[in-house]
């Protein structure tokens, strides 16, 4: 069982929202793997940064890609970050409720025609919205530098720096982050085209 060893950090700008993780997937005190990718980008407008055991992650973003585009399909308009996010913590919620939970807590992160976003859902089937994040067992250290370096006027680049920037001080005392840092940006202009 992988577990919930590892650092992923969302940060929502007027601009976007980023990404950002380590790359180490840890069996007990044993490094498992050092080029685990984190960050699943589900399509131009939505990313999940995974933290927990990666085979319940895999499995719930692999069901929760599908449901979305099947609504998608029937409805004719695509989901908005919010209602993603929904599905998601429904999902991993279902899990809870059939004593088969999925072990993993997500950052949702995107953009629709409301703006950027960025979703904390875990397996209780919980969201909360934040202007930034951060989970797994560095997001201590993480949010030390997101609370210091966040500001709601940042631009994406900037965003992107600071993301990288938790996740490397995280790295540094966090046994179970580690093998370099991996950043994915959504900008606005994609929802924008999208609703045009």
């Amino acid at each position: 069982m992988k577990e919930n060893l590892t650092t992923i950090v969302g940060i929502k700008t007027k601009e976007g929202v980023v990404l950002s993780s380590d790359k180490r997937a840890s069996k007990g005190f044993f490094i498992g793997s050092k080029i685990v990718q984190k960050i699943s980008k589900i399509d131009d407008t939505l990313a999940i940064a995974i933290a927990g055991q990666l085979s319940d992650a895999e499995h719930l973003i692999k069901v929760a890609t599908a449901e979305r585009k099947l609504i998608e399909l029937r409805r004719g308009f695509p989901l908005s970050v919010r209602e993603s996010s929904r599905l998601i913590a429904n999902l991993a919620y279902a899990g809870l409720k059939n004593y088969q939970p999925y072990y993993v807590e997500l950052l949702v992160a995107g953009v629709d025609s409301q703006g950027a976003h960025v979703n904390v859902a875990d397996m209780s089937g919980a969201i909360t919205n934040e202007d930034y994040a951060a989970s797994g067992s560095g997001a201590p250290i993480a949010y030390g530098v997101l609370e210091s370096l966040y500001n709601k006027e940042m631009t994406i680049e900037d965003a992107k720096e600071v993301a990288k920037k938790a996740v490397l001080a995280a790295m540094e005392r966090d046994p179970g982050s580690g093998n370099g840092v991996d950043v994915l940006i959504i900008p606005n202009l994609v929802a924008i085209k999208q609703v045009r």
